[in-house]
């Protein structure tokens, strides 16, 4: 209790601090808003009063944005040619060298040490925490990766005796730190600047589809050459996603001749009304809670923008243990053939299954022609192979007539037949033995018994619930799908296949 008491007042005076430090920059923070903290839910923004579409609730000059441009460091950054979240990850870390004598010195005081993403975690927490889930290789990838990085561009500095870099705040903890805020607060300013940690803008919290703010960038002299067309009056808008999605897009302005002119300013515009007392919400954007505790450190319950991947290579292994290994690699042959492939990422091939459990459709094409008979299968094999344009080769069973052109003209209900159904189940197994011994029931047993604030456990069971729950759904799918197809069949003579023209419309 002591020390939970301690804490809040020493985050009370610095957000005091901060508020002074603000004025002194020429932020304007409307009276309207009032910056609260707590232990469990840390920094938010609430409305003192009722706020309306169109309201401007703050201004912030650029020059007041810890940049590149704008940070001690800009010289040696430009020398060593460290660009995009390298250069503010230095640029950040010396800054916080400075202490006190940082012009961003009460804004960095603020700041955590590091977000608590999953980059700042142990590799034992990472494999304890993550098991099974989306972020498991991505992480660890991640951290070596990064270590990379700080051994090629900041270690050889701090080895110069004319830079003094100091080990306590240019280590590889310090930098994966930088990293992480990097990461989770800032924000594409413009052109000119690029990345950079935009003061005030950072504290509003995310709330998926509950954006109440959005940030623009105004140009008070609004004569540049580079306004776009779709704005009459010089304003900007973006998303208002951190790195690398947010951004305060004005054109190109690649003339520093404007740095540290006032009329340079970022806007916060109410483009929701908020009710007094409400909390005033910022959107990251649309993504599920692998991405959202990847990025910024949370997840969030009922994600609707929630998925599973289920990768190629779990398939190949699923057909490894039926097939031989040319079955394997003819099938997905002709499926590459076919002009078909799965989402890619960080060198990994992989389908999703959305929030409801419905499968990507270019797995069930995989799993179709996976379980194809030979004899089907073969004649296939000919008809892509002399077939002049893909798009018109259609194959033709008894039970139908499936075009393997673009995947949406291809009914999924012609593709779920028995066989493809339980090919489904099987895999919605394989991808769930992935998470260990504990039951999905465990996992909600867990979850419903841990504090919030333990935020690591918290947060990685909220990830590992969600993404059970959505292979729960996969089976669900899978055995209504195969219901309906023992519904629809019937005994028919064996199907054929053949080549055909599709109508065009």
């Amino acid at each position: 209790m002591a020390a939970a008491a301690s804490t809040n007042t020493t985050i009370a005076r610095r957000l005091r601090a901060f508020k002074r430090w603000m004025k002194s920059q020429g932020i304007d923070c409307s009276d309207a808003l009032e910056i609260t903290h707590s232990l469990d839910q840390g920094i938010s923004v609430y409305a003192k009063c009722d706020l309306e579409e169109g309201d401007v609730v703050a201004t912030i000059p650029k020059d007041s944005c810890l940049t590149v441009k704008t940070s001690g460091a800009k010289d040696i950054i430009e020398e060593y040619g460290f660009e995009g979240p390298l250069g503010l990850s230095f640029a950040l870390m010396y800054e916080i060298s400075l202490g006190h004598a940082s012009p961003w010195a009460p804004y960095l005081h603020l700041l955590p040490d590091s977000e608590s993403l999953p980059l700042v975690w142990s590799l034992d927490e990472v494999d304890s925490l993550l098991c099974g889930t989306e972020l498991h290789k991505i992480v660890k990838e991640d951290k070596a990766l990064i270590y990379d990085d700080w051994k090629e561009n900041i270690l050889p500095l701090m080895d110069s005796t004319f830079l003094k870099l100091s080990p306590d705040f240019f280590s590889v903890e310090q930098y994966i730190a930088a990293k992480s805020l990097v990461a989770s607060r800032s924000f594409e300013v413009d052109d000119y600047h690029g990345f950079g940690m935009v003061p005030l803008a950072d504290l509003f919290n995310h709330k998926t589809g509950a954006e109440n703010v959005h940030f623009t960038t105004e140009l008070s002299h609004g004569d540049s050459d580079n306004d776009t067309d779709n704005n009459d009056e010089g304003n900007n808008t973006s998303d208002n996603k951190p790195l690398p999605q947010n951004s305060f897009d004005d054109g190109n302005l690649e003339d520093p001749s404007y740095l540290g002119n006032d009329s340079m300013i970022l806007e916060t515009i109410i483009v929701k009304g908020v009710k007094a007392g409400d909390e005033v919400f910022n959107t990251y954007g649309s993504m599920g809670n692998a991405g959202l505790l990847h990025r910024y450190g949370f997840t969030e319950p009922d994600n609707p923008n929630d998925i599973v991947n289920i990768d190629l290579e779990l398939v190949l292994h699923w057909s490894s243990a039926l097939f031989s290994g040319r079955h394997s690699r003819g099938r997905l042959s002709l499926w590459r053939r076919l002009d078909y492939h799965g989402c890619v990422s960080q060198n990994s091939e992989y389908f999703e299954i959305s929030s409801n459990g419905e499968p990507q459709i270019e797995l069930l094409i995989l799993l179709y022609i996976m379980l194809l008979p030979e004899e089907a299968y073969n004649k296939l094999d000919l008809i892509v192979s002399t077939a002049g344009n893909l798009n018109e080769t259609v194959i033709s069973l008894e039970r139908g007539m499936i075009s393997f052109g673009k995947t949406s003209e291809i009914s999924k209900e012609l593709l779920l037949t028995k066989i493809v159904c339980d090919a489904l189940l099987a895999l919605a197994d394989a991808r769930e033995s992935l998470y260990g011994s504990n039951s999905v029931d465990n996992d909600i047993d867990a979850l419903r018994s841990c504090c919030i604030s333990d935020r690591k456990l918290y947060h990685s069971l909220m990830l590992r619930v969600s993404e059970r729950m959505i292979l729960k759904k996969l089976r669900n799918y899978a055995a209504a799908a195969a219901a309906a197809a023992a519904a629809r069949s019937h005994p028919t003579a064996k199907g054929t296949l053949s080549r055909k023209k599709l109508k065009r419309t």
